[in-house]
């Protein structure tokens, strides 16, 4: 398994937010981790890239033992539901900010981050500052500043939280896309059943620091704990009114 997740707890004063989590996860898959406000979901993000210690497990990336290695030094890429962009620097600048920061050569970044533009569709904004473009075009900025670096891991807490219901479900298109063809290992968090279900090629779900994750999508839909049961049958009722 590419990504190894082993018994990792994590208590913040007297609360237990993590209890003997474990996960592993395959190279190139997006996991969705369904949970609701104070489950854990955001604190095991924060442990994969670093921002946090385990007070007890190991984490594994490609066999490697991430004890000890700080987060710029990890390739793990944590997106917020805020961009978080550099408002001093265009569009083009922002999204070649980690390739510069690793001194690759300036034509290779252009030519990177024109190609990665067009993708994302945003080549005609690329002098533009972050104030002057829409929620989801920040967004898609923040993504292409993340996946330009070949990170080993993304990790995604809730990043179309803010948006509209058009511009969140194109976000979930161009996430789709771009995470199958670089693939990235990735890891979204979500407390949106039909998200989690539409984006991932497994899920899991998160109930008070403890992770459960499904052998496949229909056991998901099945475990009465999930809420897709009493989803299923409100659309039902709304259906026969």
């Amino acid at each position: 398994m590419y990504l190894q997740i082993q018994h990792i707890e994590k208590t913040f004063a007297t609360e237990q937010v993590l209890h003997d989590l474990s996960l592993e996860l395959e190279r190139g898959k997006l996991l969705s981790v369904l949970g609701r406000s104070g489950s854990g979901k955001t604190t095991l993000l924060k442990i994969l890239a670093g921002l946090e210690q385990a007070d007890r497990g190991t984490v594994l990336i490609d066999g490697q033992d991430q004890a000890g290695i700080p987060p710029h030094q990890r390739n793990v890429v944590y997106l917020y539901q805020e961009p978080l962009l550099f408002p001093h620097l265009n569009v083009e600048e922002n999204v070649a900010f980690g390739l510069r920061l690793r001194k690759e050569n300036p034509a290779q970044i252009k030519e990177k981050v024109q190609q990665l533009l067009e993708l994302l569709e945003l080549a005609d904004q690329a002098t533009k500052r972050p104030f002057q473009l829409s929620g989801g075009q920040r967004q898609r900025i923040a993504f292409g500043r993340a996946i330009i670096i070949n990170p080993k891991v993304l990790l995604l807490d809730e990043p179309f939280g803010a948006l509209d219901t058009e511009t969140r479900s194109n976000m979930q298109q161009l996430l789709q896309g771009i995470v199958g063809e670089f693939g990235i290992t990735s890891i979204f968090v979500t407390h949106d059943l039909k998200e989690a279900l539409l984006l991932g090629d497994e899920i899991a779900m998160m109930q008070e620091g403890q992770l459960t994750k499904y052998k496949n999508k229909q056991a998901f839909i099945d475990d009465k704990r999930t809420g897709v049961q009493q989803e299923l049958a409100f659309w039902h009722r709304i259906h026969k009114a």
